[in-house]
């Protein structure tokens, strides 16, 4: 009965003499609201911008603004004395729309590489939409009536299935705002920082997260009118748990907090662990991401990194010794030689003038004399193979300038005489003599 009254005073109000006012209000509020982003958004959006999207409605700013500028609409027409009844199909269908692109625009900005956030995009937009068409038909209202029905004691507390309900609504609400907050403070953090006042910011940014989080969700148990003291049995169950079942995990995350306190590690350091050496692009709560000149990448927990030899090529110097083998044929000139190696190392743009490029006579080997190449950088994050080439390439253009030998390995043969001929005089044969 309530769905086909609401139905009808829907095309009652369709079919009014002043529904081309409210229609007009709402169309001239959409295109207020798109010209004003329009105009504040530029001809393209800002990187990893939530008010903006790549188109005008993508952001979060297009949707608040048409709410906001729907609901001065609405408030004029009631005060000229004019029916608003469409507005009251509008307004929920405005909030549904803010609620997902501001869901969607959070969930990119905070997770921008998981394949989960289309999926979520879209389980949103099912729910609210079907909210607003539950809210507009009269059906939501009585199934709130009918969840609240059914209940049961947690604890001295009495708990409805729509508390449940209304409690992960609002936790999920709060966690989307929590994650908006703490991506605009991360980002504002990490802004032009490097070094070791990245990973202090980063470790700031870590903080800030958690403590919204948790704040956030005791908020939202609250709002709701969930009795916090009912859950001591559950967090008494879950520190159990963490205590026993989940000591890696609290184990790396406590590393975690520890490596960014004290700065053994730095994002951007050049570091060697369990035979992996790297780049640090990131430290998180419970791992380490490595990524090699190959651009392979490992995913290391914070709890090796402390309790294993961790080699770190960067944390005091970031000059790094490089060397590269190479021989010349007995005979040459070494010492002449060693002062044109070393001006041709110097020519090579990454090679470092202080400390200076060094050529050792490192071995008397079986084919020529072993020179050893030294020379330092100090931007091992750039690769080291491809300055090492250089470096070759360099030194073997002045070989071939100055007819200088690169031997090549000798070997020495040696072929063993025939056997000697004996021939028999009876049976004028010739017979070999059988090998000793």
């Amino acid at each position: 009965m309530t769905i086909q009254l609401t139905l009808a005073q829907f095309l009652a109000a369709l079919t009014h003499p002043l529904a081309w006012a409210e229609l007009s209000a709402v169309a001239v509020s959409v295109l207020l609201a798109w010209f004003v982003v329009r105009v504040l958004r530029g001809p393209k959006a800002p990187e990893g911008s939530i008010w903006f999207g790549r188109r005008i409605i993508d952001g979060v700013l297009f949707p608040t603004l048409l709410l906001a500028l729907t609901y001065a609409a609405r408030a004029l027409l009631v005060t000229l004395g004019m029916p608003v009844t469409l507005f009251k199909i509008a307004l929920p269908m405005m909030v549904s729309f803010a609620v997902i692109r501001l869901s969607v625009q959070v969930l990119s900005v905070a997770f921008p590489r998981s394949s989960l956030v289309r999926l979520a995009e879209r389980t949103i937009s099912w729910m609210a939409w079907a909210a607003v068409v539950a809210w507009i038909t009269g059906v939501l209202p009585q199934v709130l009536d009918e969840l609240d029905d059914i209940h049961w004691k947690l604890g001295a507390s009495k708990v409805t299935l729509r508390n449940l309900l209304e409690g992960a609504l609002s936790a999920g609400f709060v966690l989307v705002i929590t994650l908006w907050i703490s991506a605009a403070i991360e980002a504002r953090l990490l802004k032009g920082a490097e070094g070791g006042q990245l990973s202090l910011r980063k470790v700031a940014a870590n903080v800030v997260r958690a403590l919204l989080t948790f704040v956030g969700l005791l908020m939202a148990l609250s709002a709701v009118g969930l009795d916090l003291t009912a859950f001591s049995v559950l967090g008494g169950a879950v520190g159990v748990g963490v205590g026993f079942g989940l000591q890696k995990l609290a184990a790396n995350y406590v590393s975690g907090f520890v490596i960014l306190a004290e700065r053994s590690l730095r994002i951007g350091d050049i570091v060697k662990v369990d035979q992996f050496e790297g780049r640090i692009t990131d430290i998180t709560t419970r791992y380490t991401v490595l990524r090699a000149p190959n651009g392979r990448e490992a995913i290391v927990p914070n709890e090796t990194l402390i309790t294993s030899t961790v080699e770190n090529l960067s944390l005091a110097d970031r000059n790094i010794l490089l060397t590269s083998p190479v021989s010349v044929a007995y005979g040459t000139d070494v010492p002449t030689l060693i002062p044109h190696i070393v001006e041709a190392m110097r020519q090579v743009p990454r090679v470092l003038s202080e400390p200076p490029p060094q050529v050792l006579l490192s071995n008397f080997g079986a084919d020529g004399l072993d020179l050893t190449l030294c020379f330092w950088i100090a931007d091992p994050e750039n690769g080291q193979g491809n300055v090492r080439s250089a470096v070759n390439l360099s030194v073997l253009a002045l070989f071939n300038e100055r007819g200088v030998d690169i031997p090549y390995p000798q070997r020495v043969v040696r072929v063993a005489p025939p056997p000697p001929v004996v021939e028999t005089a009876a049976a004028g044969l010739l017979v070999q003599p059988p090998r000793a």
